[in-house]
């Protein structure tokens, strides 16, 4: 609505038989909208097609209904029409839900060899190339305005007139390829297709179906193959075997994704491990220790007690969590090392053998496992997880009216325990924690893995504009002015979604207060056994110990909270506060840090704890 605020225009919006009562939620909404509604889901061009039928404007523009368009996009893209006559369609550039730029926004047609380097995954392995990438034009600038072949129909600006020379999609199309159709007969009649970068859009994707599955895979092929049969006459038949060939490669990436997930990491891992040790044992031998002999026991006994105190270590720093993430590697790395190294002292002499084996044996163990898991992320076997945090404390970014509304959606939501604070976006900090200027530095300081910014002070432009610039790691919701839900999408996969429903502080169950007593008196032991590698990387160590003793006295937690709270289940003293800091270095106003205690007790879980402990790790000698 925003956007065509200063053009003459028709909002035409089709529903192909939505299961959510959307008919009678839009019943007395948008008088000025023309809504269609379909008995049945007859696909993408069909759809599309109908609302076509009755359109009078000038242009034409399909627009995927998850979506964000900025305030002055229409008429930018009716200035570029104006000045090039010879333009035929008109994209833009997209961005997902998390700022990252979406490749689909720019394609050439799909030739076999490029149908083929993208269904068997070789453009994902060089996403530059000119040659293996051609299908999303990786070679081209994203942030420069080119002719190519084909735009998304997710955002495809058309003159009306080609439509009614040339059709609109082709209905043979369910979903998928009736972009590229219509862009290829925009062409061939003589006109140009252009990707236009001086303006930009949100398109959160993963609403029509799931992207990379073997579903996705078909519904893809049939697109292709449908298209080739069209257009490509005789070659259609070495079209269409070299895409049979692309989706043999991705069932065969599928089976083995199926079979890790199935053996499970840890057994590679194990593996790795083994393996590491024992070729390490036999080049220490070949070159090193060249006159001694090794017992049989460290191959039957000590390897694999090794391996399992490695394995052991290892998920307990949360390396097997949902996703893949280096930092998680590098932590239980270190952790298992210096278990392996206490343990190694408190074996007998006949299991014991030369430290070298160990210390590079646990080398070569995490360089092949960051190997392997590069790989696996490479190649989509394993998901990459930039997002572990699954209690994610959040920035509303909007006016203090703003902040209210959003505040009160959270509240019936069961979330209000998650807000931190507010950034002002008039900059003036009052009633805040800081402008949009100091988001940067306060989501490096405070670890928050969200942020909602709310449409009204702020144009959807301007924040388009700042998503670009936050960390990958941050999730990104939006609220719109007068809207009565908060929107966003977590991954590019699945749509994001708000728990509804009243939540019981979990901290007052009795069983979480076990939990928290046992994980602090187990975290202290292991600082105890690991004393060496403490007393060298703390700077306070005296303290440090202190602390560790105070705790196993139960004068005192790791974890406390931020700010009193006599509403909240009682525990003591943290050594850190729920923001991951001292109290001492907590500088939020104190209904953010109010607001984080709450969110850590309702939401409570001993992982949380290790977490923040391995977070502060270097404030526990305060």
């Amino acid at each position: 609505m925003k956007a065509v605020h200063n053009v003459e225009s028709e909002i035409f919006v089709v529903d192909n038989n939505s299961s959510d009562d959307s008919e009678a939620f839009f019943k007395d909404r948008f008088t000025n909208v023309k809504f269609i509604w379909n008995k049945e889901n007859i696909g993408f061009s069909k759809a599309n097609n109908m609302a076509v039928k009755q359109a009078t404007g000038k242009y034409i523009l399909f627009l995927n209904p998850d979506t964000l368009v900025p305030e002055d996009c229409i008429e930018k893209c009716i200035s570029f029409f104006e000045s090039h006559t010879g333009a035929g369609a008109l994209g833009i550039k997209m961005i997902d839900g998390s700022g990252k730029f979406l490749k689909e926004s720019k394609r050439s047609f799909p030739s076999p060899l490029t149908s083929f380097y993208k269904l068997a995954g070789l453009s994902r392995l060089f996403p530059h190339s000119q040659k293996f990438s051609k299908y999303h034009l990786g070679n081209l600038n994203e942030n420069e305005t080119n002719e190519v072949d084909v735009l998304a129909g997710a955002f495809m600006m058309v003159p009306k007139k080609i439509i009614d020379s040339i059709g609109s999609f082709d209905e043979t199309f369910f979903m998928y390829g009736e972009d590229i159709d219509l862009s290829y007969r925009i062409q061939k009649a003589g006109y140009k297709n252009f990707y236009f970068a001086e303006t930009n859009m949100v398109h959160f994707k993963g609403e029509s179906t799931r992207r990379g599955g073997l579903n996705y895979v078909r519904l893809f092929y049939k697109a292709m193959s449908i298209f080739a049969k069209k257009h490509y006459g005789n070659r259609a038949v070495f079209f269409n075997l070299l895409i049979q060939l692309g989706i043999f490669a991705r069932a065969f990436l599928s089976a083995i994704k199926r079979f890790i997930k199935w053996v499970g990491m840890p057994v590679i891992d194990g593996t790795i491990i083994l393996m590491s040790f024992w070729i390490i044992k036999i080049l220490w031998n070949l070159y090193v220790k060249r006159d001694v002999n090794y017992s049989s026991n460290m191959l039957v006994i000590a390897f694999p007690v090794y391996t399992f105190i490695f394995l052991v270590a290892s998920y307990y720093s949360g390396l097997y969590d949902n996703g893949f993430k280096q930092k998680r590697l590098n932590h239980s790395t270190v952790v298992a090392f210096a278990l392996l190294l206490s343990v190694y002292a408190l074996l007998p002499e006949h299991l014991r053998f030369s430290r070298g084996i160990l210390v590079f044996g646990s080398l070569l163990a995490f360089i092949l496992i960051t190997i392997i898991r590069w790989l696996l992320v490479k190649w989509k076997v394993i998901e990459k997880d930039d997002n572990s945090e699954e209690h994610r404390q959040t920035y509303i970014v909007g006016t203090e009216k703003e902040f209210e509304e959003v505040n009160h959606i959270m509240q019936h939501a069961g979330m209000e325990e998650r807000v931190l604070g507010r950034i002002e976006v008039n900059g003036n900090k009052t009633g805040s924690i800081g402008t949009i200027e100091d988001i940067k530095q306060l989501l490096k300081t405070y670890s928050v893995k969200e942020i909602i910014f709310c449409e009204g002070r702020l144009s959807f432009k301007k924040i388009i504009g700042m998503m670009q610039e936050i960390p990958n790691h941050t999730r990104i919701k939006f609220h719109a002015a007068n809207a009565s839900g908060i929107v966003g999408s977590e991954n590019k996969k699945t749509s994001g979604k708000f728990i509804s429903g009243d939540k019981k502080i979990k901290l007052s169950l009795p069983i979480s207060k076990r939990n928290k007593s046992f994980i602090d008196v187990v975290v202290s032991i292991c600082f105890i056994i690991t004393f060496p590698v403490h007393l060298l990387i703390q700077k306070k160590p005296h303290q440090f110990f202190r602390n560790i003793f105070d705790i196993l006295f139960l004068n005192k937690t790791w974890v406390g909270y931020a700010w009193p709270d006599n509403a909240l289940p009682k525990i003591k003293e943290g050594v850190l506060t729920t923001t991951g800091l001292p109290a001492i270095l907590n500088t939020l106003p104190p209904e953010s840090l109010s607001g984080s205690d709450k969110w850590y007790a309702t939401d409570y879980d001993v992982w949380e704890d290790v977490k923040i402990i391995w977070r502060g790790y270097r404030f526990l000698g305060t």
